[in-house]
């Protein structure tokens, strides 16, 4: 049973990466490039690539209290497919009337032995406490990219006893699965240089965080197997290295918390990576730093050349608030894509997708963004003009 579960695993992460496929792809454009932003109005995008096709999930782009894709087959052009989960199906378990309109946020979708299954996060409708955030998350599932995905219980996934926000889904290659996810900053104070700083200041009384936790999953996705580890947290002390970028929403008076959320994890060569965003999503310095591991469950040691992704407003570009991003490769494999979302002056508030390369070398992570001038298209998509290779 273990060899089959293996093999299993092995295809089905052949499936995740269109790096396996090597295939191209003929779209109807006659342009050889493209800019950011995309036009698509999601926060936390998420992309998946499944039979030669891309689709896009996220926070907003016009759900009602549920979540909407887009599918394409270029990573350039998208085409809208309209709401794919929605929260008064049969299992639903979340709250609409909450907070936040309930607060659908960050879904992410895998594809296992011809099933769709979505990880999201939302507010739980058991609430005997009357908590403002009591966020937690759940798995639907679908036969189709395009949904309708159904939730697989009445309840999340598990409970750890706090409120807990985007889930993000790793599959090793000894067929092992964890689910990692943000312990949210509501009613989490903690003492650090920064907070005792800030006390000094005026500023602010406490400073909220929240952390990175990773936890090994049912085969079935119906639980959790032990208990959480911690991974990722803000730093301690003021004369860490990782201090300053990922405190800046707290020292530029924005809000008085610090965040460690938004990871999505891979393994390269050996190396297990971990991208995350930190600071405030609502504010200009959100901002993507990642780290290593030798183990999914860490411990993980944060990248010396973090930020690797943050506005550029102060090098006199127009983009703000990057982070929660996901990956991505290029129809034929050979480039990797870092998929976030940002904001610009002409965007305003809204959330926009962007997609640029990345790089993973040597153990180390560069994202050659944020961009919003012209970049050649994907490598893999075919133009009108082009000629087809053999």
């Amino acid at each position: 049973m273990k060899n089959i579960l293996l093999l299993f695993f092995f295809f089905f992460g052949m499936s995740l990466h269109p790096v396996m496929a090597q295939t191209t792809q003929r779209v109807d454009t006659s342009n050889a490039t493209f800019s950011n932003p995309l036009n698509i109005q999601f926060g936390d995008p998420y992309v998946l690539y499944s039979g030669g096709t891309y689709y896009m999930y996220g926070t907003g782009g016009g759900a009602d209290k549920g979540f909407a894709s887009y599918s394409s087959k270029d990573l350039v052009n998208w085409k809208n497919e309209g709401q794919v989960y929605f929260h008064d199906n049969k299992n639903g378990w979340s709250d609409p009337n909450a907070g936040w309109g309930g607060a659908y946020w960050a879904p992410e979708v895998y594809e296992l032995n011809g099933k769709f299954y979505m990880f999201y996060s939302a507010q739980w409708k058991v609430n005997p406490t009357d908590e403002e955030e009591n966020f937690r998350i759940g798995v639907a599932v679908a036969d189709k990219p395009t949904g309708p995905f159904i939730d697989m219980a009445n309840k999340p996934v598990f409970d750890p006893g706090y409120p807990i926000i985007d889930a993000n889904v790793f599959f090793d290659t000894d067929g092992r699965a964890y689910l990692y996810y943000s312990r949210a900053a509501y009613k989490h104070p903690v003492e650090s240089q920064v907070a005792d700083w800030a006390r000094e200041k005026g500023w602010f009384k406490e400073i909220e965080e929240s952390w990175v936790y990773g936890v090994e999953l049912k085969p079935d996705f119906s639980g959790v197997i032990g208990q959480p580890v911690l991974l990722l947290r803000p730093p301690v002390d003021l004369n860490d290295k990782q201090a300053e970028w990922e405190s800046r929403s707290v020292t530029a008076r924005e809000v008085n918390r610090r965040w460690t959320e938004g990871s999505v994890t891979f393994k390269k060569e050996g190396i297990y990576y971990m991208m995350y965003s930190a600071n405030y999503f609502g504010g200009q310095h959100y901002a993507v730093g990642y780290a290593t591991a030798a183990s999914p469950l860490g411990p993980y040691e944060k990248a010396a050349n973090n930020p690797v992704l943050q506005k550029n407003t102060d090098e006199g570009g127009v983009v703000t608030g990057t982070g929660h991003n996901s990956i991505t490769h290029s129809p034929d494999g050979k480039e990797m894509f870092c998929v976030y979302h940002g904001r610009t002056l002409r965007t305003g508030d809204e959330r926009v997708v962007f997609i640029d390369r990345m790089e993973v070398k040597d153990g180390k992570i560069n994202v050659f963004g944020p961009t919003t001038t012209p970049q050649k298209l994907p490598s893999g998509v075919k133009t009108d003009n082009s000629k087809d290779t053999p």
